[in-house]
């Protein structure tokens, strides 16, 4: 795991000592809310409907056990006892004060963590594959080149006010479990021509009013031009990305516009132009990071087998089942927490969970956890023989839920219950859909289907890449939702389909019951959702949905 230089912690530490000063004369009158808004905003905090908001990052979702543990602390002190995991892996606490905004900063610095960039119209937090350093499908650990890209793009003077924000995603898998292609920037760790590691580089995905999947852009780049071509991409986007008008102003579009062949021509020719003066690649800063991402200690003859007495379990059965996948190291495993138990508000966890699992990260997971774009948590490196000891204490605490991608492990916005933006409640409704298909049996008969549930059409809740999309709109007042489906957010990416007019709030709770009943009767053996509905097409279950 990264750890803090002196330089990292002065610059934290500096920018805590400056919101003060700058909340202060917010409170004082000193400065009007339009002066303050892009000041909170580079420290990742909105005024939502109910109080303010703070989102802090947590760079490829990596956490440690003090961290966990300053993060229940903040929770429990000053957010009404929980936070909430987002889709880019961030911590959300909705019930901030103002006045209290620069003591929670300045806690998170003691435990190398702040909010810095994750709002605002500048580099987001940048995100990673959750399984990084632990899965046997990756040629390479990312880690390193995602820490990497976050300190270059930290307060980077030429890229600190774009358009709009922008968002970096880093995978080295064929499976991609961080939806990389709904990003701005999408760079996949590849072989080159001739045997060296580089990148695959998509620009241009996105979600939001007009959703796409990234364009190819360049299929191998040498390690050592990434960062000045990730410069020429920003700089193309930067000189005629579209100020005039916010709904027009991501990437994505002027990707669109101009052609992903045009784009990628402009690009090429900006990096060209910038190859003689660039600086060398700091290669001496690249091994320096990547000393601290080394695999942990493993103990090398552990039994690669799960305790016979333990698997008779049925409960921990379930859970070895569906949270819990296969890990390089022989004897270990990578062990999934779902954050979204029956009649639970998915990603939300309370300052004891927190706790909770900094204890067990430090006890069974060499002090590592990662936060997910699913907004469920892992522990990547757990020893097979400590597996059922790890159950016990999740399950203990509520966090045993076996369902990780079935149909319950919804993503959710938070939505009209506290996001300003948003036209419809989210979360009740995915409370309502968990309720509908609690039965353990029903949700494992219909195998992997993945729901999503956005408030509004900025799509936090990433609706527009579910196997079955939800959209909350406002219909003259009323909060309606519309269905969509056959979207992806993994390596085989696609755009859901609106299936027609919208629903109240238990009626698409029906439409998507109506939905996954005609998949059943519709699916060969082994089909999944999504491998059912791309081979009949869109007709049969729009049929079954408005009859």
């Amino acid at each position: 795991m990264y750890k803090y230089d002196r330089f990292d912690q002065e610059i934290v530490d500096a920018r805590v000592d400056e919101f003060r000063d700058q909340t202060r004369r917010r409170i004082a009158g000193e400065l009007s809310e339009d002066q303050f808004k892009p000041l909170r905003l580079k420290n990742g905090l909105y005024l939502q409907l109910h109080a303010y908001m703070l989102r802090v990052a947590v760079p490829y979702g990596m956490m440690s056990g003090r961290q966990l543990r300053m993060l229940g602390h903040i929770a429990r002190t000053y957010s009404r006892d929980y936070g909430h995991f987002t889709t880019r892996q961030n911590m959300q606490f909705h019930w901030i004060k103002l006045e209290e905004a620069p003591d929670i900063l300045a806690e998170l610095a003691t435990v190398e963590m702040h909010a810095i960039q994750t709002s605002g119209e500048s580099i987001r937090n940048i995100s990673s594959d959750h399984f990084a350093g632990a899965t046997d499908d990756e040629i390479a650990d990312p880690r390193p080149w995602a820490e990497l890209i976050r300190q270059w793009t930290t307060f980077h003077p030429e890229f600190s006010y774009f358009p709009r924000k922008f968002k970096i995603a880093l995978t080295a898998s064929d499976n991609d479990r961080i939806a990389a292609l709904s990003h701005d920037i999408a760079l996949k760790l590849v072989p080159g021509p001739d045997g060296e590691i580089g990148f695959c580089v998509y620009v241009g995905g996105g979600m939001g009013r007009t959703p796409f999947v990234a364009k190819l852009i360049r299929p191998y780049l040498p390690p050592q031009q990434l960062l000045s071509y990730i410069a020429a991409i920003m700089r193309v986007w930067n000189r005629y990305g579209r100020r005039d008008n916010i709904h027009k102003a991501r990437i994505k579009i002027l990707v669109h516009d101009l052609g992903a062949e045009e784009f990628t021509r402009q690009v090429e020719e900006e990096w060209q132009l910038m190859l003689p003066t660039e600086p060398p690649f700091p290669q001496a800063e690249l091994d320096r990071i990547a000393v601290q991402f080394a695999p942990p200690p493993f103990e090398t003859g552990l039994a690669d087998t799960i305790d016979p007495a333990a698997a008779a379990d049925q409960a921990f059965a379930r859970w070895l089942t569906h949270n819990v996948h296969a890990h390089r190291q022989p004897g270990y495993a990578i062990a999934s927490v779902s954050l979204k138990p029956p009649g639970g508000i998915p990603g939300d966890i309370t300052a004891a969970q927190l706790e909770l699992l900094g204890d067990l990260a430090e006890r069974y997971s060499f002090d590592e956890l990662r936060s997910t774009h699913a907004q469920n948590v892992v522990l990547p490196h757990v020893r097979k023989a400590d597996l059922y000891a790890v159950w016990q204490a999740l399950d203990a605490a509520g966090l045993a839920t076996a369902n990780l991608d079935l149909v319950s492990d919804i993503i959710v916005c938070p939505g009209l219950d506290y996001c300003s933006l948003a036209n419809a409640r989210s979360i009740p409704v995915a409370q309502k859909i968990a309720d509908r298909f609690a039965d353990y049996d029903r949700q494992k008969d219909l195998g992997e289907l993945k729901i999503k549930i956005s408030g509004c059409i900025n799509a936090c809740g990433h609706h527009h890449v579910g196997h079955i999309g939800i959209l909350g709109v406002d219909r003259k007042g009323t909060e309606n939702y519309q269905l969509l489906l056959g979207g992806s957010g993994a390596e085989d990416a696609a755009l859901a389909k609106i299936t027609g007019p919208g629903f109240d709030e238990d009626g698409v709770v029906d439409a998507v019951e109506r939905t996954i009943e005609r998949y059943r009767e519709l699916r060969t053996d082994g089909e999944r959702f999504l491998d059912t509905y791309r081979r009949v097409g869109f007709e049969p279950f729009k049929e079954a949905i408005y009859g």
